[in-house]
């Protein structure tokens, strides 16, 4: 029995449910580890416009069942991307979505605007986990009308692809998802990390130099399952679901709670196989339920 795995994300054809998440991979150089035939896709590490050096060190700590990062969003800018990078990945044979960052409404859709039509560049995830330097530094994904207009400047320059990656540090995170449905984004992308701190009992302070990081890992998955599917029956669009995946029973619990696809980022860290080995699970999970697609998976989506 051949398992058909592939599914479409917004018109967007992918091979694969299982896609690298953003920061994983970096831009691409890691990708070489990946066993290809079972990645559906990959997400680049956040751009800026210009270059940024990111959070002093330390920027990592593990802690149970997950990790703190601060990285600070360090890039290359741009330019360096466009360079460097867009053109290795427009001989690949799975598609790559940028993802994009601003600090203001007007840079989100400059910076699509330079990325639209490159080779390479199949589509954007823009994270709205930023915050808007204009407004006093209210993160634009905390706010609808804020999260719409970033969506709105960014749909105004292109006619890729458009992923809006939510934030989890919101009270209704459905709100938030209807807003940027309704201002054009092609698909949701549910969740970013949750921010955290790690305290250092022998110097008395944070254990990263920023203070707090984003949390991910199987510590979140419970929490960010939940706010996948509070977002996915919000909205029509697809929504891939991201956090604290680490094998196929993950994936299919984000992918039963309504999500189109799943991303996989800190699971690569301890397993650089994890991606094949949650792609191949998955297809033996339909197969021993004598499922022939990926679409007949049943779905637990109940409309309010």
């Amino acid at each position: 029995m051949t398992v058909d795995m592939s599914v479409a994300v917004a018109g967007m054809k992918l091979r694969s449910p299982v896609l690298a998440a953003s920061g994983a991979f970096g831009y691409g150089t890691e990708v070489p580890l990946l066993d290809r035939r079972a990645l559906g896709g990959m997400v680049s590490k956040g751009i800026f416009l210009r270059p940024r050096t990111g959070s002093p060190p330390p920027r990592i700590v593990e802690t149970p069942s997950g990790m703190l990062n601060a990285i600070g969003l360090q890039g290359p800018g741009v330019d360096a991307l466009i360079r460097d990078y867009a053109p290795q990945w427009a001989s690949w044979d799975f598609p790559v979505l940028v993802n994009i960052n601003g600090e203001s409404v007007s840079e989100y859709g400059d910076l699509v605007g330079r990325l639209d039509g490159v080779p390479g560049v199949a589509g954007f995830e823009i994270n709205i986990s930023c915050p808007n330097v204009e407004q006093g530094g209210l993160y634009f994904g905390n706010d609808p009308r804020a999260a719409a207009a970033v969506t709105e400047a960014v749909r105004r320059r292109t006619t890729l692809p458009v992923w809006v990656k939510l934030t989890p540090m919101v009270t209704d995170i459905g709100v938030i998802a209807r807003a940027v449905e309704g201002a054009g984004a092609d698909a949701l992308c549910a969740v970013n990390t949750f921010v955290g701190m790690s305290i250092d009992l022998n110097a008395y302070k944070p254990r990263l130099s920023f203070r707090t990081g984003g949390l991910s890992g199987p510590a979140i998955r419970p929490l960010a399952i939940h706010l996948a599917h509070q977002a996915a029956r919000a909205v029509r669009i697809p929504v891939i679901g991201i956090g604290g995946v680490t094998n196929a029973e993950d994936a299919l619990e984000f992918l039963v709670a309504g999500c189109s696809a799943v991303q996989v980022g800190t699971a690569t860290f301890i397993n650089p196989r994890a991606i094949a080995e949650i792609h191949d699970g998955i297809s033996a999970h339909l197969e021993l339920r004598h499922l022939n697609s990926l679409a007949e998976l049943p779905r637990y989506l109940p409309r309010d």
